[in-house]
């Protein structure tokens, strides 16, 4: 299992579309083979900053993700909402406490 972390940036106007969106894909990029969490994180001190967090089985899940419809129909609306150009991390969890 890895983790996906993407840093999105928005101009103010365009949160409230950004957060109605995701509202109605959210189910199904969580229940896309291989995901297995999507968490969604928005910047205490900047709100226009916004995270997401997703936990995939392995990287060719992600990629049959990145590859989908689905993808293809999230990014064409998100992609038009941003004020900077989105940042991708793909990392691996080394330690988690609870």
């Amino acid at each position: 299992m890895f983790v996906r972390i993407v840093k999105l940036s928005f101009a103010e106007e365009n949160i409230a579309t950004f957060l109605a969106n995701f509202e109605t894909v959210k189910f199904k990029i969580r229940n896309f083979k291989g995901n297995q969490l999507l968490e969604l994180y928005q910047d205490k001190t900047n709100p226009n900053v916004f995270f997401t967090y997703s936990y995939w089985d392995n990287e060719s899940d992600l990629e049959n993700y990145r590859n989908s419809d689905l993808f293809k129909g999230v990014w064409a609306k998100t992609k038009p909402l941003f004020n900077a150009k989105p940042e991708a991390w793909s990392v691996d969890k080394l330690a988690s406490l609870k």
